[in-house]
């Protein structure tokens, strides 16, 4: 595998481009998502929904870190990486056996998590943050660093 894109630098969009400029990721605060061309010069199509049961993404007001890895298990490439700091980190290869318990535990996390969001108004107070609140805090934070 290439591994051609060494760094990504962010560009806060509210609307993601259909074609994606290589080394650019595109977050959208309005709808919660990110985009980027593969890192490995495949040119695939990577979304990263942002989301408690996806991936966060933190931004120091230059770089952005995103959690947890990306994993292309879809694609060709498989390719592997981390976005730290807007630099790509190579991660090892997973074998086919790796790829279906991670999402054996994507699949688990997720049902657990909205299982818990379900919970009463009064319970759900005690346990989670409603999605809302992290998503506004999100826009509001964005827009203090580009207003």
């Amino acid at each position: 595998m290439s591994k051609g894109t060494k760094e990504l630098t962010p560009k806060f969009v509210e609307f993601i481009p259909k074609e994606l400029e290589a080394g650019v990721l595109y977050v959208s605060g309005e709808y919660a998502t990110t985009a980027h061309q593969c890192a490995c010069g495949c040119g695939e199509k990577v979304i990263l929904p942002l989301h408690p049961t996806d991936w966060n993404l933190k931004f120091d007001g230059k770089s952005i870190t995103m959690r947890p890895s990306v994993g292309n298990w879809s694609y060709p490439c498989q390719s592997h990486y981390l976005i730290t700091n807007n630099r790509i980190e190579w991660a090892g290869q997973w074998t086919d056996e790796q790829i279906a318990a991670g999402r054996r535990r994507d699949t688990r996390q997720k049902t657990s998590w909205h299982h818990r969001a379900q919970r009463t108004p009064a319970e759900a107070n005690k346990h989670i943050e409603p999605q809302s609140n992290w998503l506004l805090r999100l826009q509001q934070l964005m827009k203090r660093w580009f207003v």
